[in-house]
């Protein structure tokens, strides 16, 4: 692991930290600074996403597409919260900056965590891609927040790109597994079970 860690720390250097400082140079605002942590927010925990799932399951009509959520986002938990996070130990780049001699002031308390994935961006995609492809009229907004809250990560400076990549790829891979499954579950409507 300490291959890997190397490996992560030469990219952040030669590719993450300079985007991150590109966002914090030309796209910080005070506007932005007060909007960003509440993006943020629709993250955490992936409370906001868990609860639209358990909504959707609780009515009959879309049940199956609150099974695909909750299957997949029980994928990200145990697959990218328990198991890589502590396995990669990636620190945060602020962090990092911190070790090269820089001082970043930061919007949000520091996370108590390691960086790599990123569980807001993972649970936003896993949700809003099972959305996205069972019904546009939820989906689309699903998504727009998702790729909003991927985005506050950067701009909040607790989060790599590189780590923000792969959790979109992980959380749109899980989102299709999930949504897979839930298809396979029957589910009662109207007193009949359906396949």
């Amino acid at each position: 692991m300490e291959m890997v860690r190397a490996f992560l720390n030469s990219i952040a250097v030669a590719f993450d930290l300079p985007i991150l400082d590109w966002i914090r140079a030309n796209l910080q605002s005070p506007l932005m600074d007060k909007i960003m942590p509440i993006i943020t927010l629709f993250g955490d925990g992936g409370i906001f996403w868990i609860a639209f799932a358990v909504l959707l399951i609780c009515i009959p009509k879309t049940r199956r597409i609150g099974l695909g959520m909750g299957f997949a986002m029980i994928m990200g938990l145990l697959i990218c919260n328990v198991t890589l996070k502590p396995l990669v130990a990636r620190i945060r780049p602020y962090d990092l900056q911190e070790e090269l001699g820089v001082i970043i002031n930061l919007l949000v308390e520091r996370q108590h965590d390691y960086s790599f994935p990123s569980g807001h961006t993972i649970a936003s995609f896993e949700a809003s891609v099972v959305l996205l492809k069972n019904n546009k009229l939820l989906g689309v907004p699903a998504f727009i927040l998702a790729i909003a809250i991927a985005f506050s990560r950067l701009y909040l400076y607790v989060h790599y790109p590189t780590d923000v990549i792969v959790s979109v790829i992980l959380g749109t891979i899980f989102a299709l597994l999930g949504d897979a499954l839930a298809k396979k579950i029957p589910v009662r409507k109207k007193g009949k079970y359906e396949a």
